[in-house]
C-alpha cells in the first residue's frame, strides 16, 4: 500500500472517531455515531484512527443525514423499505424512480429542496445504498406519473425513453445488468435541473468514490459483487459530469476509481456502452477528453514533472480506451476474414540480446492490451466505429508527452511506470511516428554493438551499417542479390542503419543516396513491362499481377523496401490501394476493399447483389469466371467445384461475391503476396508498428501525405549564407514557388528533398533549408537531399531565378553533377 492511500484510510478511521457516519442505527464501536461510543478529543482520535488503521479495523459507510429521533429505531421498523412513511424520508436506504418522484414531488408542494438533497446526498455517497438502487425489479411508476406531467414535459420524457430504446430492444441491451439505465436517465432529467441537488450530487461523488477506489484495489469486491458495477453505470448517467464543478475533483476521483475495476468488470462496460446510441457514447468520450485537457492546460509538464506520473490524466486515458473499444464493438466489425500469420518458432538458445541482457527492448510479440484479448476484437477489425478514430486523440497530451520517456516506459517499464502507447488511440500519428523513431534507433544501435561484439569475438572487420553498393544500370540485380543474401544469412543486419553506395559516384549517404535509391528500384520494380504488377488508369493505383512470371524474391524484394523505408523513416512514391496495408497488417481483402482496388468490378458486383428481378435468368451467372494473364489470354476459374453447372441466383448471390472477392483480392495473389509480406516483416516484425498504427496510418508513414502546404513549408523554412526571409530574392523565389503548378511543386520537392510527397505532419515538419550560394552566375541551383538544402546563388533578376530553377528541378537525376 502506497503512502496516499495509507494517509486516505487514516482520515476516514479519524471522520469516523470525531464525526460519525451519520447513520443514527450504527452498532460500530469504532464510530462516533454509535450510541454506545464515547467521544475522544482530537488528539485521542488521531492516535485511535493510527491504530484501527494498524488492525484493518470496520470502515462506516458515509450516510450524510440529520441525527434520528429517540424512536427512530421503532419508525424504521414500521416503515416498508419500498413505500418511505417518514415526512423527511430518513428511512430511505436506496432509491427508485418511484422513491424521487415522491420525494421531489414532496419538495416541490413545500417550496424547499433540503430533504431531497439529503436523500441524494445520502444515498450517492453510499456504495452500498447506490449499488441497491434503480434495480429492474423495483416498480416501474412510469405510465402513471408521465399522465399527470405537463404536455411538453411528457413529450420530453416520451422522447428521452423513445432514444434511450425503452422498447423490447432497450431490455435486449440492458439486460446484463440490474440497474434499470432508463429509469436513471430519467431521473437525472428531473435531478439535473435543480441547482442545490447539483451540488449535492457533486459533494457525494467526491465522498464516495475514494471508498470505492479502496473496495476495488484492496478488497476485490467486484468479485464477491457483480452489481458493484451498477455504481459506475450511474454515475456515468449524469449528464453534467464535464461541467467546472465536476473537472476539480470529483471527476478525478471517480476515473481513478474507474482504473481500479478488474479486466471483467471493463469487459461488460465496453459491451454495455457498445450498444448505447450514438449520443449517449459520445457524451461520455467528450466527458474524459474534456477532463484530460483541462488537467494538461492546467499544469506544467517537463521532463522531471512527467504528464505519465499525472493520476488523472493516466485514469481518465484508461477511462477512454474503454469507451474507444465501446465505440469499435458497437460500430461495423469484421473479425473473421484474418491472414494467417507465420510464428517464428521459440528457441531454447539464449540470444546475444539476453546474454546482453537487452531481451526487454526486443522482446518478441506484440503489446496486447488486457481489455482487448478479453473482447476478442482489434481496432483493425473496426469497419466503421461508431465514433471516428480521429475524435479519441487529445492534442493536449500530445503537445507534452516526452515520448523519448514513453517509449522507454512502454518497452522496458510497462508495469511500473504508464505509457501512452499502451492506449495509442489517444496519440497523433505525428507523436506515434515519435516513438517508431526511437524504436528503429534504438534497434540499429543495438544491432551496431552486436557487431562490433562479434568482429572482437571473431576477430573480424566489424559491420556496424546495412551497406549496399549497386549499379544505376543493374539496381534491381545487384540490390536482389544483396538483401537476399542477407535475409539468409543473417536477417538481423536488416534492421542496421541503411548506407547505399552508387558505383563510380562520390555521393556520401546521409539520407539522400538511400531517398534516390529506393525511389529507382520502385520505378523499376513498377514498370508495366516487367509485369509485376498492374496499373489502373483511372484509379492511379497497382495490384499485384496473378499471371506475373517474376520469381518470388522479387516480390519479397519490394516487401524489404517498404519496411526498410519505414525504418529508415524515408518516405516512398508506393501507390498502392489501401487493401494492401490491411493484408499487411492481419487481415484479408474483402468486398468493400474492392471498391478501392477494383472500383468497376466493385460496382458489378454490387448490382449483382441489389438486383431487384430474376437473377438467374437476367443475369445468366454462374460460378466459373474468367480474367486475363499476362498476354491478354483468358483464364476460367471454378468458385466451387463444377461451378460452370452452378447459376447464381438470389439465395446464392451473396456466396457468388464472397467467393469472387476473395479470389480476386486473396487466392489469385497469394504467392505473390506472401512473399512480399514475408519481405516487409524481416524488417518490422519486431517493431511496434502493428500495435501502434492502423492500416491508413502505415500507408501515411510509407507514402507521406499527398496534400502539399507550401504556405506551412515557407514558414518554417531557414535561411543560411547571408540569405534571411527579408532578402528579395527569398521573396521572388516564394513568389515563383506559390505559382508553380501541382506538377511543378512536386518537381521542386523531389529536387529538394528526394521526394515528392510531405513528410508525416505535413510540409511544415520538413525544416527545408536555403542557403546563398554565391553572386549572380549562370550556374544551376543544387541541393543535398540528405539535409534538406537548396543552395540558390543571388541572380540579378526574378525572371533568371524562375528559368534556372525550372531548368534545375525539370533535368535533375544523380549524384556528382556539381
Amino acid at each position: 500500500m502506497n503512502r496516499a492511500t495509507a494517509k486516505l484510510l487514516i482520515e476516514r478511521y479519524f471522520r469516523q472517531l470525531t464525526e460519525g457516519c451519520g447513520n443514527g442505527n450504527c452498532t460500530n464501536e469504532f464510530c462516533a455515531s454509535c450510541s454506545n461510543f464515547q467521544l475522544l478529543d482530537k488528539n485521542s482520535a488521531a492516535a485511535k484512527a493510527l491504530e484501527l488503521f494498524k488492525i484493518n479495523a470496520k470502515l462506516c459507510d458515509y450516510h450524510p443525514s440529520i441525527p434520528p429521533s429517540p424512536d427512530a429505531k421503532l419508525d424504521s421498523k414500521m416503515s416498508s423499505k419500498d413505500s418511505p412513511t417518514k415526512e423527511d424520508f430518513s428511512d430511505v436506504h436506496h432509491l427508485t424512480e418511484n422513491t424521487v418522484c415522491m420525494i421531489l414531488s414532496s419538495c416541490e408542494e413545500k417550496g424547499d429542496y433540503s430533504t431531497l438533497v439529503r436523500v441524494i446526498g445520502r444515498v450517492f455517497s453510499n456504495a452500498e445504498a447506490l449499488m441497491k438502487s434503480f434495480r429492474k425489479d423495483e416498480p416501474n411508476p412510469t405510465t402513471k406519473l408521465d399522465s399527470s406531467e405537463p404536455a411538453d414535459v411528457k413529450e420530453k420524457n416520451e422522447q428521452t425513453v423513445e432514444n434511450a430504446g425503452a422498447s423490447s430492444a432497450a431490455d435486449e441491451m440492458f439486460r446484463d445488468v440490474t440497474v434499470d439505465v432508463n429509469a436513471v436517465r430519467r431521473v437525472y432529467d428531473k435531478l439535473l435541473t435543480i441547482d442545490q441537488v447539483e451540488a449535492a450530487l457533486v459533494n457525494a461523488l467526491i465522498f464516495l468514490t475514494p471508498n470505492v477506489e479502496l473496495d476495488l484495489e484492496y478488497l476485490d469486491v467486484y468479485e464477491t459483487s457483480p452489481d458493484y458495477l451498477n455504481i459506475f453505470l450511474i454515475v456515468m448517467e449524469n449528464t453534467n459530469l464535464h461541467s467546472p464543478e465536476y473537472l476539480e475533483v470529483a471527476l478525478p476521483q471517480f476515473c481513478k476509481a474507474m482504473s481500479k475495476l478488474p479486466t471483467t468488470a471493463l469487459v461488460r462496460l465496453t459491451k454495455l456502452w457498445s450498444k448505447y446510441s450514438l449520443p449517449h457514447l459520445r457524451r461520455m468520450m467528450e466527458t474524459f477528453q474534456q477532463l484530460i485537457t483541462f488537467t494538461v492546460v492546467s499544469n506544467e509538464y517537463d521532463t522531471e514533472n512527467l504528464v505519465n506520473d499525472d493520476e488523472t490524466v493516466v485514469a481518465a486515458t484508461q477511462c477512454l480506451k474503454v469507451i474507444f473499444y465501446a465505440s469499435i464493438l458497437g460500430g461495423e466489425l469484421d473479425i473473421e476474414h484474418n491472414e494467417d500469420d507465420e510464428e517464428d518458432s521459440d528457441s531454447d538458445e539464449l540470444t546475444l540480446h539476453e546474454l546482453l541482457d537487452e531481451e526487454r527492448l526486443y522482446k518478441k510479440g506484440p503489446h496486447v492490451d488486457p481489455l482487448e484479448k478479453a473482447l476478442g476484437i482489434r481496432p483493425i477489425d473496426s469497419v466503421k466505429p461508431l465514433i471516428p478514430f480521429e475524435d479519441f486523440i487529445n492534442e493536449s497530451v500530445n503537445e507534452v508527452v516526452e515520448m523519448d520517456k514513453d517509449f522507454t516506459f512502454f518497452k522496458v517499464n510497462t508495469e511500473a511506470k504508464f505509457s501512452f502507447q499502451s492506449c495509442p488511440f489517444i496519440l497523433s500519428i505525428i507523436t506515434k511516428n515519435q516513438g517508431l523513431y526511437y524504436d528503429n534507433r534504438i534497434r540499429m544501435y543495438c544491432e551496431r554493438r552486436l557487431s562490433g561484439f562479434y568482429s572482437m569475438v571473431q576477430g573480424q572487420q566489424p559491420n556496424p551499417y546495412l551497406k549496399l553498393k549497386v549499379r544505376r544500370d543493374h539496381i534491381i540485380d545487384d540490390a536482389l542479390v544483396r538483401l537476399e543474401m542477407i535475409s539468409m544469412e543473417n536477417p538481423s543486419d536488416l534492421k542496421k542503419q541503411l548506407f547505399v553506395e552508387f558505383e563510380g559516384e562520390q555521393g556520401v549517404d546521409e539520407g539522400g543516396v538511400s531517398k534516390e535509391f529506393f525511389m529507382l528500384v520502385l520505378e523499376e520494380i513498377f514498370n508495366p513491362d516487367i509485369g509485376m504488377f498492374t496499373y489502373d488508369d483511372n484509379t492511379k493505383l497497382f495490384w499485384f499481377n496473378p499471371s506475373s512470371l517474376e520469381n518470388e524474391a522479387q516480390y519479397t524484394l519490394i516487401g524489404i523496401i517498404l519496411g526498410l523505408a519505414i525504418y529508415n523513416n524515408c518516405i516512398l512514391d508506393v501507390h498502392f490501394p489501401m487493401v494492401v496495408y490491411r493484408k499487411l497488417m492481419g487481415k484479408k481483402g474483402t468486398f468493400l476493399d474492392l471498391s478501392d482496388s477494383h472500383p468497376v468490378l466493385y460496382q458489378s458486383l454490387k448490382r449483382v447483389l441489389e438486383y431487384p428481378g430474376n437473377v438467374e435468368k437476367d443475369m445468366m451467372l454462374t460460378f466459373q469466371i474468367s480474367h486475363t494473364d499476362l498476354f491478354g489470354n483468358p483464364i476460367m476459374y471454378d468458385l466451387k467445384e463444377q461451378g460452370d453447372q452452378i447459376p447464381v441466383a438470389k439465395d446464392n448471390r451473396q456466396e457468388f461475391v464472397h467467393l469472387y472477392v476473395d479470389y480476386i483480392l486473396n487466392k489469385s495473389v497469394e504467392r505473390q503476396f506472401k512473399a512480399f509480406k514475408k519481405g516487409f516483416l524481416m524488417v518490422t516484425n519486431e517493431s511496434p508498428l502493428k500495435h501502434l498504427f492502423r492500416p491508413e496510418e502505415v500507408e501515411l508513414l510509407i507514402c507521406g501525405s499527398r496534400k502539399l502546404d507550401f504556405e506551412a513549408l515557407e514558414k518554417t523554412t531557414k535561411y543560411d549564407g547571408g540569405y534571411s526571409k527579408d532578402s528579395q530574392i527569398i521573396k521572388d523565389f516564394w513568389e515563383i514557388i506559390h505559382s508553380f503548378g501541382e506538377e511543378q511543386k512536386r518537381l521542386f520537392l523531389q529536387f529538394t528533398t528526394g521526394t515528392d510527397r510531405a513528410p508525416v505532419g505535413g510540409l511544415g515538419k520538413l525544416k527545408m533549408i536555403v542557403a546563398k550560394n554565391g553572386s549572380d552566375s549562370d550556374r544551376l541551383p543544387t541541393s543535398h537531399t540528405c539535409f534538406n538544402a537548396l543552395l540558390l546563388p543571388e541572380y540579378s533578376s526574378k525572371e533568371k531565378l524562375r528559368e534556372r530553377l525550372l531548368k534545375a528541378i525539370t533535368y535533375a537525376k544523380g549524384f556528382g553533377m556539381l
